[in-house]
């Protein structure tokens, strides 16, 4: 199973890298939206997420009760998640700003805003 989500890991980082070196803005966007799934992904991989008990501290212990889930890797997750929606959100505003502006989302015509 392992060898399967390296692969995966791996084909999306690959497609991320593709993406993101062709002149298309909106190939750019998408790219670096695949390199953030990727990335989650391999924090996921590389935190063994198990299915074990959520690491509450019951009362009167003052650990949580072995096994436990690791809470960290899906926090650092769901705020890479949050973070990753606002970068692409704002990422379209500016995108369609661009193309209204130059009339091209080709990065070698863009110079500048002279039109």
């Amino acid at each position: 199973m392992q060898v399967v989500f390296a692969a995966i890991i791996g084909m999306l980082y690959a497609g991320a890298v593709y993406m993101m070196l062709r002149r298309s803005i909106v190939k750019l966007i998408i790219g670096l939206a695949l390199f953030g799934h990727a990335t989650n992904l391999l924090i996921f991989a590389v935190a063994r997420l198990v299915r074990y008990n959520p690491a509450i501290v019951q009362k009167g212990d003052s650990a949580p009760i072995e096994p436990f889930a690791d809470p960290v890797p899906q926090a650092l997750i769901l705020t890479a998640i949050v973070i990753g929606f606002g970068v692409q959100a704002f990422s379209i505003v500016l995108i369609k700003r661009v193309y209204q502006t130059v009339g091209t989302d080709d990065l070698d015509q863009i110079r500048g805003t002279d039109s």
